[in-house]
């Protein structure tokens, strides 16, 4: 069986949330599953309300550009394969 990269790094995620979330008096369950679903976004949301608001503005810029940059490269192919070039 396959593992891909993306469903190991929500896994891990979802398990940090899961872990860290109590000590904050947070839900658990609500960022475990936040956080497998939507991974490094949920993340850095998390870390800013947790107070260490410079790591998770970090990561929250990254993967939004991140989700940016791939929509922009999808949206060129699609556009070179429908114009002919």
């Amino acid at each position: 069986m396959e593992f891909s990269l993306g469903l190991i790094i929500s896994i891990a995620i979802a398990i940090f949330l899961a872990v860290d979330a109590p000590k904050h008096n947070r839900s658990p369950w609500l960022w475990g599953i936040l956080g497998f679903i939507f991974g490094p976004i949920v993340l850095g949301i998390y870390l800013i309300v947790t107070g260490r608001k410079v790591l998770g503005w970090i990561i929250l810029i990254l993967s939004i550009l991140l989700i940016l940059l791939v929509i922009l490269v999808f949206a060129g192919a699609m556009f070179f394969m429908f114009s002919g070039m």
